[in-house]
């Protein structure tokens, strides 16, 4: 799974993106850089339509169609969406074929199971300062004439370096591989093709402090590496 995560360099999403400036200005005010992402925070996505990349804030937990209030992304654990199959799940199907997003993020956030209880580890891409997680997205009608964008981090089996921490990871896309991703053209197989693992030697990973398990916490220093020993 992905528990959290966090978005540095907000400033540079319009040109790694390929964002209208227009459009990133709207939002640039409410772009600040995030150290702890969690479930139902507001965090932008990049979405296309008309043959344009959009970027939109949008909750983080997809809302089920049957949902009534927005923490309801808690009580059904629609914040991470799993890969395999994905186009055959009934709630996941539709969204997959024709709503998927690209999540920037600076890298994740994953646990460990020890002795002394859960070691966090900090995950990012060493040639990247941005990546992009596949996601989904789905409106949801908050009131008559109001709605809220939601979104899915979808996630696969852990790459080599990966497993010894966890099991699961978020589907970080190639580069080369966002925009096939968001092409509203794209075949099942096509897209299907893209969610795998990501190459664990182009992943750095290490111990961090346990702080970064409380939400509320936001800051540069829950990146700060710690010997785990």
């Amino acid at each position: 799974m992905c528990g959290r995560y966090a978005l540095i360099q907000t400033n540079e999403l319009a040109e790694r993106f390929t964002i209208d400036d227009e459009d990133f200005q709207e939002l640039a005010d409410s772009l600040k850089p995030r150290y702890n992402v969690a479930p139902e925070q507001i965090m932008p996505v990049v979405t296309r339509y008309n043959d344009t990349n959009h970027l939109e804030l949008m909750q983080w937990g997809f809302m089920p169609p049957w949902a009534r209030e927005p923490r309801d992304v808690m009580k059904y654990n629609t914040f991470n969406a799993r890969s395999e199959g994905i186009f055959d799940k009934a709630l996941w199907r539709r969204a997959v074929r024709d709503r998927r997003c690209l999540v920037p993020a600076s890298g994740f956030y994953e646990w460990q199971q020890t002795a002394l209880g859960k070691q966090p580890y900090y995950i990012h891409a060493k040639e990247s300062d941005i990546c992009a997680f596949a996601g989904v997205y789905r409106y949801w009608e908050v009131e008559q004439g109001a709605k809220l964008g939601t979104y899915s981090i979808l996630t696969t089996t852990a790459n080599h370096a990966l497993a010894p921490i966890h099991h699961r990871m978020p589907v970080i896309l190639d580069p080369t591989t966002e925009d096939r991703w968001l092409d509203p053209a794209a075949t099942p197989e096509t897209l299907q093709s893209l969610l795998r693992p990501y190459t664990s030697g182009w992943l750095d990973i290490y111990a961090v402090d346990k702080a970064v398990n409380v939400a509320r916490l936001d800051g540069a220093t829950l990146l700060n590496p710690i010997n785990s020993k």
